[in-house]
């Protein structure tokens, strides 16, 4: 095996300094619109940073319809070191890749020794326009991190598979004092790791395989009975990866479901899903190839010529059966494509979650398939003249993808330019629309938002979350009867989305009509009982409105109880419920000690506001008086 580890080095070096350099831009972004919120910028949860409550939550939850507490830990760890200073959670994501970059290139260079196409396959990697979503995005940390734990996995499997081998005169001195046991129990435990970061690596143990076919070249092939024979034991191997594939798998599934996010087949039926899966494996080809009119979300088309499935199926199958035929002699064709297809299953779309038809983010680890293939396939067709010319080839491609890389990046500097790229780039988009409408109010936009959210609806009468988005909108200028028109019609869309029974309670409460807003509150919580925001505004009520028939100090205090537990009682807004919910039980001891801890809290986050206010509930809690809101109109 051909390793040279001086020449190794600086390639590594250079790689992961590229990487850096070509990404180094969204050191400037900031968090977007999509996603963002719920996995960091409002999620109570992880704005507390690395706490024991916060590794409980994560292991526990399903928020955001996964199960992947190692991703929810990241996220809190980031926000521990670094804050909500998005430039930092951004950069996280940097270094993992350029990590991932740099641990593909080493277990290629190892595994086959060729170092040169191992370099090409590793620079493919880092800087293809498809994989900036992936990067460039603070909530897609799970493909990043996930995909550490992928590359850290093959070399863990490849050090395995070296010391069942036979040839160990091959190996470092650091690999003759493990036995091949402890690579396996290490790879295996990577692997768990892995899929606890994003369950999308199900399919891992398949790679395993591919690899022992090549480059790892395991399968026995001296006759028919020592192929079998070989078979079975790479396959008994897998066992215990298997397992943990299907454990994943059953409990994505799970809380995918639970959380509202698969599409019933009576809603997308099984035909359309298969159409839509032959489609995407053939764009992400042509993206692969030209990676133009990049967008972070694909809507399904309203119609499509049935000739261009047809053409598409053609072509797909002229390349398995390619890459099985050329497999004879040239075992990395059948690899890298059976790879490239293979890792795609789990997001092509037979199982629908969520509205999109395709995502760049679902390719980042699949192209390594067709990287492998393109980088050794090359290099066949140039083996014996040619090389000085395939070099430049490679060198222009790899320059070429980098600066592509970095214009697809500006996309990402916040919200409103990535929306506005995407309206620009997938037209009739009415989620893109939605969204763009979000990240313009956000900005103080508000005319502009409201007539992209009444775009979205143009195109999609009938999109119950830009209904949503209008009605708080709306709520926000005070046009609350026009609000909760679209909120009250967009409940009738959705009657199982949680989220706009809490925006349509809250624009009533706005609008004084408590009493409904409670029963919309209660709707909301029977979806999803640990919401905090919705927990900790109906406490709020039961402790503090002025008519008594509102009031309830029991269900006030379990319900400011939940949200202070998720938040490991830190959060001196969800304190000050608290302390409202006792004091309107009679509790006023521990009305008064937890109205002293929301006001050290607030003064140590530095809410000058908030800390004041806490201050002015403990006088009164300390008289052994509740608080009560004022009666509207006073």
């Amino acid at each position: 095996m051909a390793w040279h580890k001086p020449r190794t080095a600086a390639l590594v070096l250079l790689l992961a300094m590229a990487t850096l350099a070509v990404f180094a831009a969204v050191a400037e972004f900031d968090f977007v619109n999509f996603d963002d919120p719920k996995y960091v910028t409002e999620n109570p949860v992880v704005r507390d940073g690395l706490t024991w409550a916060g590794v409980g939550w994560a292991f526990t939850t399903t928020h955001a319809s996964n199960w992947h507490p190692l991703t929810w830990l990241s996220h809190m760890l980031d926000v521990q070191l670094f804050g909500l200073r998005p430039g930092w959670h951004h950069l996280t994501n940097v270094v993992f890749h350029a990590l991932n970059a740099c641990v593909l290139f080493l277990v290629l260079a190892r595994a086959t020794g060729a170092l040169w196409r191992s370099a090409f396959v590793a620079a493919l990697f880092a800087f293809h326009p498809l994989h900036v979503e992936s990067v460039a995005w603070i909530s897609e940390r799970k493909d990043v991190l996930s995909g550490f734990f992928f590359m850290l996995t093959l070399w863990s499997y490849a050090r395995f598979a070296e010391r069942k081998s036979e040839n160990k005169g091959q190996e470092s001195e650091v690999g003759r004092s493990f036995p091949a046991w402890v690579f396996y129990a290490l790879s295996l435990f990577l692997f768990a790791c892995g899929l606890m970061s994003k369950p999308m690596l199900v399919t891992l143990p398949f790679i395993l395989l591919l690899l022992d076919y090549w480059p790892l070249n395991r399968l026995e092939t001296a006759g028919a009975d020592a192929r079998f024979s070989g078979i079975g034991r790479l396959l008994r191997e897998k066992i215990p990866f298997f397992v943990l594939s299907l454990a994943s798998s059953i409990v994505t599934f799970w809380a995918q479901q639970k959380g509202g996010a698969v599409a019933s087949l009576d809603h997308i039926p099984l035909l359309s899903r298969l159409l839509n899966g032959i489609i995407s494996y053939g764009v992400y080809l042509a993206k692969t190839i030209w990676p133009t009119n990049l967008a972070v979300l694909y809507l399904p088309p309203a119609g499509r010529p049935a000739w261009q499935t047809i053409l598409v199926l053609v072509v797909l199958a002229a390349l398995t059966a390619g890459a099985i035929w050329g497999g004879r002699l040239h075992r990395f064709l059948p690899v890298g494509w059976f790879w490239f297809l293979g890792m795609l299953i789990p997001v092509i779309g037979i199982v629908q979650v969520g509205s999109q038809s395709m995502a760049d983010r679902y390719t980042y680890l699949p192209l390594i398939g067709l990287f492998l293939a393109i980088s050794w396939g090359s290099w066949e067709l140039a083996r014996h003249q040619g090389k000085a010319a395939l070099t430049l080839v490679g060198l222009l491609v790899t320059f070429g993808l980098a600066a592509r890389t970095s214009d697809q990046l500006r996309c990402w500097t916040d919200g409103e330019a990535l929306f506005t790229h995407c309206v620009e780039t997938t037209p009739d988009n009415y989620v893109a629309q939605s969204n763009l409408g979000n990240a313009l109010a956000g900005h103080g936009k508000y005319s502009a938002a409201k007539s992209h959210y009444l775009e979205a609806l143009r195109l999609q009468p009938q999109y119950a979350n830009a209904m949503r988005n209008l009605g708080v909108l709306l709520t926000q200028q005070g046009q609350t009867d026009e609000a909760l028109q679209y909120l009250r019609q967009a409940t009738r869309l959705a009657p199982d989305t949680s989220a706009i029974y809490a925006r349509l309670a809250l624009a009533l409460s706005a609008s004084g009509n408590t009493e409904s807003a409670i029963l919309y509150y209660h709707e909301s919580l029977l979806y999803f009982p640990d919401q905090i925001e919705v927990c900790n505004n109906l406490a709020w009520i039961r402790a503090t409105h002025p008519d008594p028939r509102l009031r309830d100090g029991k269900e006030a205090v379990l319900l400011a109880e939940r949200a202070c537990v998720l938040t490991d009682f830190n959060t001196p807004i969800l304190l000050g419920t608290l302390a409202a919910a006792y004091a309107e039980s009679g509790r006023f001891s521990e009305a008064t000690e937890t109205a002293q801890k929301a006001v050290a809290r607030a003064a140590a986050a530095g809410d000058r506001n908030l800390e004041n206010r806490n201050r002015e509930l403990l006088a009164l809690y300390q008289s052994n008086k509740p608080y009560r809101e004022p009666a509207p109109g006073k």
